[in-house]
């Protein structure tokens, strides 16, 4: 069973995870109205791994211990993001917070001597340095591309080519 602290973190964790599906979903609708398509899918494609993959994982894991999910509010996302490229510095900035938070319930699973969330979360943890090097990647392509917006379409319609599961 599960010690309260580490249900407590856990659930914190969901709530972060499904939020950051939110999030990518308002980046999804942002993109639309700025006529990037692919980026917009690359974007549809993260919110459903972060609810799906991510949030759910970890929904699952919590009532396999015999723990209780408490779902928390989910605060509304910003809905204007900038240009192509501060969108996905947002990426990176948000999945760099995942990061912290993510180290902080493993810290708890450490402290607390569980050993099963301590294996569960170094998935996340391994999840967590492809999300970071991902947005990163993307990021300095799209610094490449300034000044040539015909580029900006090319790595558009590269981002729509991605598939689910995959990163890029």
């Amino acid at each position: 069973m599960l010690s309260e602290k580490m249900q407590t973190a856990i659930n914190d964790q969901i709530q972060k995870e499904i939020a950051s599906g939110y999030l990518y979903l308002s980046m999804a609708a942002y993109l639309e109205s700025r006529n990037y398509p692919g980026a917009a899918q690359w974007m549809r494609l993260q919110a459903q791994e972060e609810h799906t993959g991510h949030g759910m994982k970890l929904f699952e894991f919590m009532i396999n211990r015999g723990g209780r999910v408490v779902l928390q509010e989910i605060e509304q996302p910003p809905s204007d993001f900038g240009e192509l490229q501060d969108v996905f510095k947002a990426v990176l900035e948000h999945e760099q917070k995942v990061t912290a938070a993510i180290n902080k319930v493993y810290e708890v699973a450490l402290a607390e001597k569980d050993y099963p969330a301590q294996i569960e979360l170094q998935w996340f943890i391994t999840e967590q340095v492809e999300e970071e090097k991902t947005a990163e990647e993307i990021v300095l392509q799209l610094k490449a591309c300034e000044g040539k917006p015909h580029l900006l379409l090319m790595i558009d319609r590269h981002l729509g080519q991605r598939q689910v599961g995959g990163a890029q």
